[in-house]
């Protein structure tokens, strides 16, 4: 990378957190409310016909799996659609280039302004979590810096498919192909045990969502978590490579 990064990379936050502000009534409310219908029709209409889960009722087991879930869609879609609209249609990213920051301050920006939606949906969601009783404040509070680590790798992984994407209609293709199905292989909705042997490798070897929710549910139910370190180790060695790949690969995309 040629450019450096320095704390001009808040500039770049500062600036979306701006816009947010004025718009947080349509960015944050359809997500929360689209979270606790997944609780009342999975955890307590669904749940009513499956039997306890690791010693705890389904909608206690599935609530760790719906803010994993908030946590990836708060960041990718950010990144992707948001930051698609910033740098093709607002101008925005040319906007700052043309100032002393740099065009990897710009994308390490979006990573972070993409993490920063995910702290604050898990922020948000906690309490309403905690109103229904399928979590415990503070305990689940843990659940905030998980987030923030999420939240980044999301951030990323984002970032990579809209420097590779060549228009915003195409950005479907990876929700669809590789979004949705994570969502519901990764032991969201039932035990990652329960698939086949080689779909539980595939998941944990390449879906970050596998490890996310294993780490939600280890922080949240009394669940013995064997793997959790491992789970940590993936997420952070995958967080930093993906950043430095969304990094370079943004930077071709905008240096024509």
């Amino acid at each position: 990378m040629d450019g450096q990064i320095s704390w001009r990379v808040r500039h770049v936050w500062g600036r979306n957190l701006q816009v947010f502000l004025r718009t947080w009534k349509v960015s944050f409310l359809p997500p929360l409310f689209d979270s606790l219908f997944f609780l009342i029709a999975l955890g307590y209409g669904l749940g009513q016909f499956v039997q306890e889960i690791d010693g705890v009722g389904y909608a206690r087991f599935v609530a760790p799996a719906i803010v994993a879930i908030g946590i990836m869609n708060a960041s990718y879609f950010e990144t992707t659609y948001g930051s698609f609209v910033r740098m093709y249609y607002q101008k925005t990213f040319d906007a700052l280039i043309a100032t002393p920051i740099t065009i990897e301050e710009v994308i390490v920006g979006e990573i972070l302004w993409g993490a920063t939606k995910a702290v604050i949906y898990t922020a948000l969601i906690l309490p309403l979590l905690a109103v229904f009783g399928v979590i415990s404040l503070p305990d689940s509070l843990l659940l905030i810096p998980l987030a923030l680590l999420g939240g980044l790798l999301f951030g990323a992984i984002g970032l990579c498919f809209t420097a590779w994407t060549p228009s915003i209609d195409t950005l479907s293709y990876p929700q669809f192909l590789f979004i949705t199905p994570m969502m519901v292989l990764s032991g969201t909705f039932f035990p990652i045990e329960s698939l086949p042997l080689p779909v539980q490798y595939v998941a944990y070897a390449v879906m970050p969502l596998a490890h996310i929710v294993s780490l939600a549910r280890a922080l949240t139910l009394p669940a013995a978590a064997p793997f959790a370190l491992v789970s940590l180790a993936w997420l952070v060695v995958a967080t930093g490579l993906v950043m430095f790949i969304a990094v370079r690969q943004m930077r071709r995309r905008l240096v024509v």
